[in-house]
């Protein structure tokens, strides 16, 4: 018993049209009544007028229902059944049971094929498809050609029928020379003979190629043992250098480390030096911004204050009545240097002259204090002056210093490290 059998007996069954729904659990334990009733309707459905007992109670009558089920069917249909297997109802019934099924069912299949193919030819007589032909036309017209082809030759052999009839009825009234046919039969079967002998040398090189090759697998073998056995021993055997290998490598790995470690630092270190070197960049820049600005600033107080300066110092001395005779004899009134001659870029200037005026005490003493105020300022000036270019230089050196500093060290000596 087998799924596939259990399977296939269910679906022949509602195909037949059984009309009771049959599981493939039916069959787990024996179920007589069952099987009977398949059989039943199986012999009904193979001959309807045929007549069985249906009495199925006791042991007697079940064995006369199989052996009467068997006997039809083996004397109608030609179906030999197992009746033991058949009695036990069970899974192994199915087998008995799915050769009677097979039978109904092909002769069903076979019964809606041929109606299938009626309908068709029904159909095909009125429908027409030229692309279906156009093979059997290809087909029919070289069959055309080969025909006429062939009635040619015919034709011509037929013309020498005459000839060919007197050739043949002689050649069958000449009668057989017993020599020749001797003859004939010897070198056949002399060629039959060389022909196995060949056969048989052949054999013989076969047989010595076999052995040939059978020594050749065999010496290899051999090799193959040697070598493997060779192969062992060197695995087992240590190199003698095996020792100083290993302790190399380990110092190698060290050293490895060690050159890695140095060439992260200096890698991290190089990075730090830029880095300075670019916030050092900055400060310059921003100093040199700031120079500028504060020179800038200077220049622009300097012309504030030499402009009030130079509006203050022009200051008109009043003349009188005998003093302008004194002034025209002495001529032109002269410009009076200062102490160092040139004050803040530009030249103080001054108004009288060495002669004395007629003018009174106060007024020139009064022009006296105001000049050396004057003087006194222009020279604080030039001092603040003065301190300031010194202070510039003074910057101005520090960032050249700074940038001297600037320029990467040698590594001529950090390289002697690796």
């Amino acid at each position: 018993m087998s799924f596939r059998d259990l399977r296939n007996f269910t679906e022949m069954m509602r195909a037949l049209g059984y009309p009771r729904l049959i599981s493939m659990e039916n069959f787990r334990t024996p179920n007589f009544k069952l099987v009977a009733e398949i059989l039943i309707w199986l012999v009904k459905r193979y001959e309807p007028q045929m007549d069985i007992p249906t009495d199925v109670d006791t042991e007697s009558d079940r064995i006369f229902f199989i052996k009467a089920v068997a006997q039809f069917m083996a004397t109608k249909a030609h179906i030999k059944l197992n009746t033991k297997r058949l009695y036990q109802a069970d899974g192994y019934s199915v087998k008995e049971l799915l050769k009677i099924t097979s039978i109904l069912y092909n002769a069903m299949k076979t019964k809606q094929m041929a109606l299938e193919d009626s309908v068709e030819e029904d159909n095909s007589k009125f429908k027409f498809d030229l692309s279906s032909r156009i093979s059997d036309l290809k087909s029919a017209r070289q069959l055309a050609s080969e025909v006429t082809s062939k009635g040619a030759s015919l034709y011509d052999l037929l013309g020498r029928e005459v000839e060919l009839r007197e050739m043949r009825t002689a050649a069958i009234a000449r009668p057989l020379e017993i020599n020749e046919t001797e003859k004939a039969l010897r070198a056949a079967i002399k060629e039959v003979l060389e022909n196995v002998e060949k056969t048989k040398e052949m054999l013989g090189n076969v047989v010595s190629d076999e052995a040939s090759l059978d020594a050749k697998i065999e010496k290899k073998k051999q090799e193959l043992d040697r070598n493997r056995k060779r192969l062992q021993t060197l695995q087992s055997v240590r190199p003698a250098f095996m020792d100083e290998y290993e302790k190399i490598e380990e110092d190698l790995q060290k050293q490895y480390n060690m050159y890695v470690e140095k060439f992260r630092n200096l890698s991290f270190l190089e990075s730090q030096l830029e880095e300075y070197h670019r916030v050092e960049q900055e400060r310059f820049e921003e100093a040199e911004n700031t120079l500028r600005m504060m020179q800038h600033k200077l220049r622009e107080e300097d012309l504030m204050k030499g402009s009030l300066k130079d509006e203050d110092s022009e200051i008109y001395v009043p003349e009188d009545d005998g003093s302008d005779s004194e002034i025209e004899d002495s001529g032109p009134s002269k410009r009076r240097p200062t102490r160092n001659g040139i004050i803040g870029d530009r030249e103080a200037r001054y108004f009288g002259n060495m002669h004395g005026g007629d003018s009174d005490e106060t007024e020139g003493s009064d022009i006296n204090e105001e000049e050396e105020e004057d003087e006194e300022e222009e020279e604080e000036e030039e001092e603040s002056l003065g301190l300031e270019d010194d202070r510039l230089d003074a910057m101005r050196g520090g960032v050249r210093s700074t940038k001297a500093g600037m320029n990467p060290p040698d590594l001529e000596e950090s390289d002697n490290d690796f």
